[in-house]
């Protein structure tokens, strides 16, 4: 899984034989993108255009290094292609445009490499059918929170705070739905604005940020974006949220406002999004389980905590899942389910029409 952050590849080793329903984490390990490919990512996934040969190379470039990492993953382990049934790779993002007039979502990391070097039967491109199915191709980690995750005691929200954050609501009855979508901007802002300001890769437990001080002009102007009014389903990514978007809503804010304040205000800016999503979809749930880089951000729990008054806010390690790879392990939980024909994703989560076997397969190279 790489995800919207753009920090490196999490590579989750699973074991789905024992029951239904449940997920056996056998190993997992974060792989840091080189420099220069972290680089040429984000400069394309900023720039939104780019010469036609730069991305093909780069969609090889990609494949390349994640099965260089998971080869890497299986001999620490002392495992060998054998012992693997395939490999779920979502890919990074490029561009996600499902509202459009000829929707779709294009991630990279190219399959047929990664098929190639490992030997191992490859699922990649899970976003798309969906999306032809008249869904958002996203979230899909729903279904797999509701496998995993859900509970005939009580309701719970599973919140997944990574570039973007999105919500699953996991019913207690049966005969209610699943509902999950995109909540907003996770970290994606917050990495971007230390990165400029303070050189870092992200704020480390939240430490800069909770020594300034949200600005509620700027996170009024920041929540009047019409996203966050919109309906559901809908999803969304760095193509909305990004550096510039920001720097929009600086200017309109029209006022000088200290570095450390922005920090403190793009919590909010996600907290906010978060809790008043679980207050208007999902307020029956009473413990909201956190996933993804944010549960690492101390300021940021701290903050939901305070905005989710009366609710029990924690992380999936409660619920036997360490949170770093939850959507590492949702994404061989799909591979999964595409190997046996079954459905992906949830039509009540995505606005698809009906339920669809995601993904495209690459065979390894032993056919019978």
């Amino acid at each position: 899984m790489s995800g919207t952050s753009l920090d490196g590849i999490d590579i989750a080793i699973t074991d789905f034989s024992s029951s239904a329903g449940t997920c056996s984490l056998i190993a997992a390990q974060t792989f840091p993108f080189p420099e220069q490919l972290r680089e040429n990512l984000s400069e394309l996934i900023q720039k939104q255009h780019c010469k036609l040969s730069d991305l093909g190379q780069l969609d090889i470039k990609l494949g390349q290094f994640i099965s260089l990492c998971i080869k890497q993953l299986l001999s620490q382990q002392q495992l060998d292609a054998h012992d693997i049934t395939a490999i779920g790779s979502h890919g990074q993002t490029i561009f996600h445009q499902p509202d459009s007039d000829y929707p779709f979502s294009m991630q990279i990391g190219n399959g047929n490499v990664i098929a190639e070097e490992t030997g191992i039967t490859t699922i990649v491109d899970f976003r798309q059918r969906d999306i032809a199915a008249g869904g958002q191709g996203a979230p899909l980690v729903p279904a797999f929170h509701y496998e995993l995750f859900a509970s005939a005691q009580e309701d719970r929200a599973i919140i997944n705070i990574g570039g973007i954050s999105n919500i699953s609501l996991l019913p207690s009855d049966n005969n209610r739905v699943v509902t999950g979508f995109d909540t907003g901007p996770g970290n994606v802002l917050l990495d971007g604005w230390i990165l400029r300001n303070q050189h870092q890769t992200y704020d480390n437990h939240g430490q800069w940020a909770a020594s300034g001080k949200c600005n509620d002009d700027l996170l009024a102007l920041m929540l009047n974006e019409p996203y966050f009014q919109q309906p559901i389903p809908k999803s969304t990514g760095r193509e909305l949220f990004n550096m510039a978007w920001l720097d929009n809503k600086l200017s309109a804010l029209n006022k000088p406002i200290t570095a450390v304040d922005v920090q403190s205000t793009l919590v909010e800016l996600t907290s906010h999004g978060i809790a008043e999503s679980i207050t208007k979809f999902g307020d029956t749930c009473k413990t909201v389980f956190v996933c993804g880089g944010g549960a690492h951000n101390d300021f940021l729990i701290s903050r939901l905590k305070s905005l989710l008054t009366g609710k029990h806010v924690t992380t999936t390690e409660e619920l036997g899942l360490h949170p770093d790879w939850v959507e590492a392990c949702a994404f061989a939980w799909l591979a999964y389910q595409t190997l046996h024909q079954q459905a992906g994703n949830l039509p009540s989560v995505t606005g698809a029409t009906h339920p669809v076997v995601l993904g495209a397969i690459y065979v390894s190279n032993e056919c019978s």
